[in-house]
């Protein structure tokens, strides 16, 4: 194979990926819908997949994976799909799907979309509302507390969409896609879909989608950008998985990071992560042991 059609092959990786979930999702029997785990096993395939490779195919080799870098990896990826996934059921979607059912609201042209419509529809919804709280994160200080340390990352990997404060992490899981009546299998096809794109806009992998996908979808050369040295850098290509929004309200921006991370790009740790936001705080009780030892002095 020459190099030109090897260059194509991998770039159409992500794309590939990206149907065949939806192929799946659209063929799955009612017995895989049905099924609690069956999320959590397509998401968990996709990762391991996009893992495989970052190994054949590196883009950085500065973020080459490593055993503590994996390992961290793994507790929040299991911390997102366990306690911050039953804390967002419990207190959001549970609640509106509540609220649907006393209020009578129903979308019936979302059920009498096709299957791909119906993705779509949940799709856009989803980032669109991801898209805001995204960009209030990096324009308010007290938000950009929580997500801070999503961008004190030092290296990207195909699990680090993950990485982050856990208030930060149920921030993220707010939506009202609930509210709209579409079939479980396309219901489960979005958040696949979305899974897929932020995976790989992530990935330590040398794949650069065709226009055709990266108009509409963000790839880790957007992405990378947005996770840039430089706290100015990081306010732009806000779409998690739609970059398309990025470009309709003229947060779009070019370029690609190599260098990634905040302030020293000293790596946190888990505990820092989830101390991050109370900064401020702890800062202002310590302030007076300080003062009491100077005037003691």
């Amino acid at each position: 194979m020459s190099s030109g059609l090897k260059k194509l092959a991998i770039d159409c990786i992500p794309p590939a990926t990206l149907v065949a979930v939806v192929a799946f999702w659209m063929l799955a029997p009612a017995a895989v819908v049905d099924n609690p785990w069956s999320s959590l096993a397509v998401n968990s395939v996709v990762t391991a997949f996009v893992l495989g490779l970052e190994l054949v195919f590196e883009r950085h080799e500065g973020w080459r994976m490593n055993r503590r870098e994996f390992f961290t990896d793994l507790f929040y990826f299991i911390l997102i799909n366990t306690v911050i996934g039953r804390m967002a059921y419990l207190l959001t979607e549970a609640p509106l799907h509540a609220l649907k059912e006393a209020w009578g609201i129903t979308t019936p042209w979302a059920a009498a979309m096709p299957f791909v419509g119906q993705v779509a529809l949940i799709v856009f919804v989803w980032e669109f509302g991801q898209y805001w709280m995204h960009r209030l994160m990096h324009n308010w200080e007290p938000f950009w507390l929580t997500h801070a340390p999503h961008h004190h990352l030092t290296q990207l990997n195909a699990m680090k969409g993950a990485v982050g404060n856990p208030i930060e992490l149920f921030l993220i899981s707010i939506g009202v896609v609930v509210l709209f009546d579409v079939s479980p299998a396309a219901y489960l096809c979005a958040f696949g879909v979305t899974n897929v794109v932020a995976t790989f806009a992530h990935a330590n992998v040398r794949s650069d989608p065709p226009l055709f996908y990266s108009f509409f979808f963000t790839t880790i050369r957007q992405h990378s950008f947005h996770h840039s040295v430089g706290y100015e850098n990081t306010r732009c290509n806000y779409g998690n998985s739609l970059i398309l929004i990025d470009r309709l309200f003229g947060t779009y921006q070019e370029g690609e990071g190599i260098l990634v991370g905040q302030d020293d790009r000293r790596r946190l740790t888990i505990w820092e992560q989830f101390m991050f936001p109370f900064k401020p705080l702890i800062a202002m009780m310590q302030r007076p042991k300080d003062d009491a030892s100077s005037s003691a002095g």
